[in-house]
């Protein structure tokens, strides 16, 4: 199970543990937010580059409109805000100091930034940024699955306290200072119109706190649950969490989850870690999408053939699948946009663009394949859900423990 899952999990089932946790997050909230001001201002930095060095070999993103921004300057109010921004680099640099232990910086990384992009620690050239600092991007942050992250942010987490007046921090003290300026990058009509060129949806991805940046960079900012659910934060590795339900029927029944990394290189460690159930999260919103680790793959029809490669693993023949055909609030918000799944899925057809009818197509894509690549018979239990939702997570735990009871009445001959 995905960790953001998971924490819909836990918020739903064991309110307690998961209120008192959520002052811990705000470390991940606060990358997230200088993550998403970092996106902009590689943006901006890349337009400012090929004006300043219109002869060198640097290329510009395969994905950007460079013929439109060929001729382009920034404008002097952006100079201004990029310059007044740079302390952010030094606040991502104590987040990832947090989160991550020093030893395991190279380890816990994944981008395709340079070494620079590692700790935060950007050269810096007068006014501008050399050509060579294209290769600077600021690369994905990873934890090891568990608890260990959470202590480094506080020695003592539970006193944490419930206002976030007690945790004053550095980074939150720049982030309130520099509120003014990213709001004023965020909003700015030349900055969105750059972003859409390039294909910069920040409001599409997990973290995305943008529009909320006078709440969340408060002096006295404690997260939301809401807020702790948005939040993004990679695992890498495997890790097992077991914990009592405190909260709905399945009160004081114990819960055995295993938390799994999604990215390519760590499938081939999924298997051996499930014998009843596997919650398989597929995000439809990303069908114009790429893969982080290999920009020639959609990331949708990544998802479809390990689907279709789990579907038809032999030693998972008797686990139960469920599927979460997950993120659509953010499909619904694309499609009404004016983007048309048809352009990049061509089996879609002239099918009307609306939400529901693109939700009812790929739930059938994947109950076709479960039912064709299945070595045997099981029953497909399918969800759409949305980034936050937590009530269909309450349908997941009804699905997985009717699964459980039915293979203990199978392997007891009951069934």
């Amino acid at each position: 199970m995905p960790a953001a899952t998971l924490r819909r999990v836990v918020a739903l089932y064991t309110p307690n543990a998961f209120r008192e946790e959520r002052i811990l997050w705000r470390a991940v909230i606060q990358l997230n937010i200088v993550r998403s001001i970092h996106t902009i201002l590689d943006a901006l930095n890349d337009i400012r580059r090929r004006d300043v060095y219109p002869s060198s070999t640097y290329t510009s993103d395969p994905d950007s409109d460079s013929e439109s921004e060929n001729h382009v300057s920034l404008p002097y109010h952006l100079e201004e805000l990029r310059r007044r921004l740079y302390p952010l680099h030094h606040v991502e640099s104590l987040l990832i100091a947090k989160l991550v232990p020093p030893n395991e910086h190279e380890a816990t990384t994944l981008g395709v930034g340079g070494s620079n992009s590692v700790n935060g620690n950007v050269p810096y050239y007068g006014n501008s940024y050399p050509p060579s600092s294209h290769a600077f991007r600021h690369q994905e942050v990873f934890v090891r699955p568990g608890a260990a992250w959470k202590l480094r942010t506080s020695g003592r987490p539970q006193s944490a306290g419930t206002t976030g007046q007690e945790t004053i921090d550095e980074s939150q003290t720049v982030l309130h200072h520099c509120c003014p300026d990213m709001i004023a990058l965020w909003q700015d009509h030349v900055v969105r119109q750059i972003l859409r060129r390039r294909k910069i949806r920040l409001e599409e991805s997990p973290g995305f706190y943008l529009n909320d940046l006078n709440r969340v960079t408060s002096l006295t900012y404690f997260p939301s649950d809401d807020d702790v659910l948005r939040a993004r934060l990679k695992t890498v590795g495997v890790s097992e969490y077991s914990f009592h339900m405190e909260a709905g029927p399945e009160t004081g029944t114990e819960w055995r989850i295993i938390d799994v990394g999604g990215s390519r290189s760590q499938r081939p460690t999924w298997v051996p870690f499930f014998d009843d159930a596997i919650i398989f999260l597929a995000p439809i919103s990303a069908f114009d999408q790429t893969l982080v680790e290999d920009r020639s793959i959609n990331r949708l029809e990544d998802s479809v053939l390990l689907w279709k490669e789990v579907c038809s693993n032999k030693l998972l023949a008797k686990v139960d699948l469920v599927l979460f055909l997950n993120k659509c609030d953010i499909l619904a918000s694309k499609l009404k946009s004016g983007v048309r799944l048809a352009k990049y899925v061509r089996s879609f057809g002239d099918r009307p663009n609306e939400p529901e009818v693109v939700e009812k197509y790929f739930k059938s894509k994947f109950s076709a394949i479960h039912r064709e690549h299945s070595p045997i018979p099981r029953k497909f239990y399918g969800f759409c859900t949305s980034v936050t939702d937590t009530t269909t997570t309450g349908g997941i735990i009804a699905s997985v423990k009717d699964m459980v009871v039915r293979e203990h009445l199978r392997a007891s001959k009951l069934l």
